[in-house]
């Protein structure tokens, strides 16, 4: 046999190797993870329930999840563990890490385009008259309006009760 019918069956077997391993590694941070779980921590399980440790002993956990409600999970049943910052934030909409008003995001746009200075062509752009981007057919002042509106009432047949169009 010569090398490369030996190729293709080396990488299966080395993406295979790659795999298991990154899965081993996942597998093992998770444990870790569970493990180091405290009474007081937040945490979220795999059914997307968040709560608080009450008790942690061998292969199961106490969850507080609400005022006398207290369930008991298996540690594989916990999907993470969260700060305290995090679980605030998910559960009761707490946010403690406000940097500073600079990081946010105005609501508008107003604010990105205004100029400390007032005579730049923008601020003179400004101040001009606003584009109308209306229709111009109808006069400005509204009396061709008013006339065009009876000319063509005037053109159209007037119907009485009892006529019809139908010949």
């Amino acid at each position: 046999m010569n090398a490369f019918t030996l190729l293709p069956f080396i990488v299966l077997i080395a993406a295979m190797f790659l795999m298991t391993r990154s899965a081993k590694k996942k597998q093992q941070q998770a444990a870790s993870m569970r493990n180091e779980m405290q009474p007081g921590s937040g945490v979220r399980t795999i059914g997307g329930m968040y709560a608080t440790v009450k008790e942690v002993h061998e292969d199961t956990v106490l969850l507080d999840a609400g005022p006398g409600v207290e369930l008991l999970f298996a540690k594989n049943a916990i999907g993470a563990v969260l700060t305290d910052d995090e679980y605030n934030r998910i559960v009761h909409g707490i946010e403690h890490d406000l940097k500073s008003d600079a990081d946010i995001v105005p609501d508008d746009v107003s604010s990105l385009t205004e100029t400390d200075e007032a005579d730049s062509p923008a601020a003179a752009a400004s101040d001009d008259k606003a584009v109308d981007l209306g229709k111009k057919d109808v006069a400005e002042d509204g009396t061709d309006a008013a006339e065009a509106a009876e000319a063509k009432a005037d053109d159209e047949p007037k119907k009485t009760d009892g006529d019809s169009d139908a010949k």
